[in-house]
């Protein structure tokens, strides 16, 4: 503890564990401690009798689950989009080739009390039950012109400049109707709520063509997701860390940080020892007085013995539940994964309900969605406060991340990693070098 080093990363959550990682190969001494003895943080995945404890549920007969082994439950379960900024780091810091992933079988969306497949193709679009006949024509239309619209290529915006043209300007240009928008809004480019309509097109565009990009690579749905659940991603940052000569030290209290007479970290301490340091990055719950509560999350970890319903028996799926379809604010998310993904014991399945607290009972509002599931042999239920920092850390050299969101994808999640990195660099992250790793990605993927 008595050396220097550039960074200390306090909790192992996914955030921490790949800044440790890109810290570490841009050449950054790293320490990295968890008061945990455990990786993954909030983030972590469970075997069964690890999760029961975990919801009070010690005393709790488990016999009927299988081996507790074979159960790698976790706490905040999202998926990866296969063209998403979560893949391009794996790839990019080559923790490929710690990990296996599973392609999701199936997206969906929930529209007047039925769940619809997320059309993935033009003709899958053409046939889907989600809109009539017309509104077919006018979204292949929004569809070809969002495929074909380069920023930077004047000849692609017939006259639009998405820069300034709202989206709600765009969905009218296009005659699209609310049942559209909404599945376009919340189960394509994946916005929580409807507070991008009023925003630049350009972000909803590009967030479209991220959807259907990652639909191409693998055809089935726009989804990954590793084998033996998303505690094998911070482990696998964690190696790339270490190779590079970063430290690890699990079960490490922290007892605070010096400064320097301008404010600014000069080291962490634990067990009385302190480390130097140049900055540090860390989750909330280091530093709570850095940060301000956001909100809650509510989910509702499920274990199932079949399917999900109405998801053509798919061993994996998501379901997204708009806001205007259950009147409320914020939306709702139904993910499903299973013992094809190594997770759970043969023949079950694991499913999540979560969202955004809006009212005083917030078990209550994931009912929607538990509609969805048919029956639910366990249930185990959160309710978590969403905290984000007060500052850019830049001041102080204390980089503090927000907590996981409702959303069961990792699109914000690598946002605020991105966000962290820029900060802590002052320069952009550059992602010039992926294309050629791109396709030796997709061969080590199960299709």
């Amino acid at each position: 503890m008595d050396e220097e080093y550039d960074a200390i990363i306090l909790g192992t959550g996914l955030k921490e564990c790949v800044l440790s990682g890109l810290l570490s190969v841009s050449g950054k001494k790293v320490l990295h401690m968890d008061r945990n003895g455990y990786y993954g943080g909030a983030c972590a995945s469970m075997y069964l009798e690890q999760l029961f404890e975990h919801f009070g549920k010690k005393d709790c007969d488990v016999s009927g689950y299988g081996k507790s082994r074979n159960w790698n439950v976790d706490l905040i379960p999202k998926f990866l989009m296969a063209d998403g900024v979560l893949v391009k780091l794996l790839i990019f810091t080559g923790v490929t080739r710690y990990l296996e992933f599973k392609q999701v079988d199936g997206s969906y969306v929930y529209k007047a009390g039925k769940v619809h497949k997320v059309p993935g193709t033009e003709a899958e679009a053409l046939s889907s039950s989600l809109m009539g006949i017309f509104e077919k024509r006018r979204f292949r239309n929004l569809l070809q012109f969002a495929f074909k619209y380069e920023e930077n290529i004047p000849s692609t915006h017939e006259g639009l400049d998405l820069t300034k043209v709202t989206m709600q300007q765009l969905y009218e240009k296009y005659s699209l109707d609310a049942n559209v928008r909404d599945f376009v809004g919340h189960a394509i480019a994946l916005y929580r709520d409807d507070n991008y309509i009023t925003e630049p097109a350009l972000a909803t565009i590009n967030r479209m063509k991220l959807y259907f990009n990652s639909i191409a690579k693998y055809q089935k749905s726009p989804y990954l997701y590793p084998l033996y659940g998303l505690g094998e991603l911070p482990q696998g940052f964690a190696r790339l860390s270490a190779i590079y000569g970063g430290t690890y030290m699990l079960n490490k209290p922290f007892e605070g940080i010096t400064r320097a007479e301008d404010g600014s970290v000069t080291g962490v301490t634990s067990e009385g020892e302190t480390a130097k340091c140049k900055i540090v990055v860390a989750d909330p719950s280091y530093f709570p007085e850095k940060c301000k509560k956001a909100g809650q999350v509510v989910r509702a970890i499920c274990l199932l013995q079949h399917p999900v319903p109405n998801t053509g028996n798919s061993q994996s799926s998501q379901i997204i539940i708009p806001q205007n379809q259950v009147g409320r604010k914020s939306d709702i998310y139904v993910l499903c994964v299973s013992f094809a993904h190594n997770v759970s014991a043969k023949d079950w399945y694991v499913a999540l309900v979560s969202t955004t607290v809006e009212t005083d009972n917030p078990e209550a509002e994931l009912e929607p969605g538990m509609r969805l599931l048919g029956p639910v042999s366990e249930k185990f239920v959160s309710v978590s406060d969403l905290y984000v920092p007060t500052d850019d850390g830049k001041k102080d050299n204390i980089y503090v991340s927000a907590s996981f969101d409702a959303t069961t994808h990792f699109e914000t999640t690598c946002e605020d990693i991105i966000k962290i990195y820029e900060s802590i660099t002052g320069h952009p992250f550059d992602f010039s070098e992926l294309d050629k790793k791109l396709e030796e990605f997709k061969n080590l993927t199960e299709g």
